[in-house]
């Protein structure tokens, strides 16, 4: 079984990434989905694990890609901020975009709202929320495990700090 950690939206507020990191337990790899703040390069290695971090849009100085693409087993993954797909509107161009990149799980920030849903394309497109500003009922400071079996089947869980 693998665990990953999907967080987002900490706005510079690294101690909640320690939280999000300590509450999660063994993790094997860890995604921040931007808006991560000047020290990038300490989350980038808190965890002791890979790490992948993508440019939101309030990142600056061009360090960090606005989407990468990467692998979690056998499942290809697009990861981005969402808010050049102005997923504020909906996630069509999201999903539009997993496709064309040939992913099976597209994975998002931007809107600070819990998100997981499973379209007939067979994209599962995902929003850990915010571990720092949350907006949505509750304002609960939430982030996502993601458990991938042997047989490449995955558990979500949202949790929060």
């Amino acid at each position: 079984m693998r665990r990953v950690l999907v967080v987002s939206d900490s706005h510079g507020n690294n101690e909640n990434v320690r939280k999000a990191i300590k509450k999660a337990g063994k993790i094997d790899l860890m995604i921040h989905l931007g808006d991560v703040g000047r020290d990038y390069l300490e989350v980038e290695h808190m965890s002791g694990v890979p790490t992948y971090i993508v440019a939101g849009n309030n990142d600056y100085g061009g360090f960090l890609r606005d989407m990468s693409v990467i692998y979690i087993g056998s499942h290809k993954c697009l990861l981005t901020h969402g808010h050049r797909q102005h997923v504020h509107f909906g996630v069509d161009r999201l999903r539009y975009l997993a496709l064309e990149n040939e992913c099976d799980i597209a994975m998002y920030g931007h809107t600070h709202v819990p998100f997981l849903e499973e379209d007939e394309d067979d994209v599962t497109i995902l929003n850990p929320g915010s571990i720092s500003l949350p907006r949505q009922t509750g304002h609960e400071k939430t982030f996502l495990i993601m458990e991938i079996d042997d047989d490449e089947n995955i558990t979500y869980t949202f949790d929060h700090i």
